[in-house]
């Protein structure tokens, strides 16, 4: 059996609870929202994993958390990105060297065990964010990033107490996200 994995920081409910104050604000714009439940930090997009796979992966992802501490996140701002043509509504953080470091280490020892051998690792930089709607891609194709006065400054902060692995199943109505593992910091 495949699972599509990918490893994520959930938020805590307040953070979750502000972004639906913001969905509520910014609604008019043509873009699907991600549901409350599903608002996520995104770490590393593994792919489809096998019985095996997965079950490595959560090994070494817990070899490698248990060095690390809780810590503290900063969004910082709402805007568009990534990129012209925008894609997402999301919310940026400050940059934080702990986060940048475990997901570095996380992906070199994933990528290094031997059922990855044949996996291609991300080559784009990592953007932590936090995506709370997607643009249409026909919108997207005649807006750019002042078409829509969204840019603010947030100051939220939030403590990291854990890692999920987590699968995504694709229905119809949207994807359901499912924490296979949480792994405490």
């Amino acid at each position: 059996m495949l699972h599509r994995t990918f490893i994520a920081i959930n938020l805590p409910k307040e953070v979750k609870n502000k972004t639906l104050e913001l969905k509520n604000e910014y609604n008019h714009i043509p873009a699907k929202w991600v549901e409350r439940e599903n608002v996520h930090i995104t770490l590393s997009f593994l792919g489809n994993l096998d019985d095996n796979q997965l079950i490595e992966t959560i090994n070494i992802a817990e070899s490698v958390i248990q060095n690390y501490e809780p810590f503290v996140l900063n969004v910082k701002e709402m805007g568009l990105g990534p990129k012209i043509p925008p894609r997402l509504i999301w919310l940026t953080l400050d940059e934080n060297k702990i986060l940048s470091r475990l997901n570095q280490e996380l992906e070199d020892n994933i990528y290094s065990l031997d059922s990855y051998k044949f996996k291609t690792k991300e080559q784009r930089k990592f953007i932590p964010h936090i995506t709370l709607a997607r643009i249409k891609s026909f919108e997207a194709k005649r807006l750019n990033k002042d078409s829509f006065d969204i840019k603010h400054e947030l100051d939220i902060n939030f403590e990291v107490n854990s890692i999920e692995i987590m699968e995504s199943e694709l229905k119809k109505t949207g994807p359901e996200y499912i924490i296979l593992r949480s792994i405490l910091l």
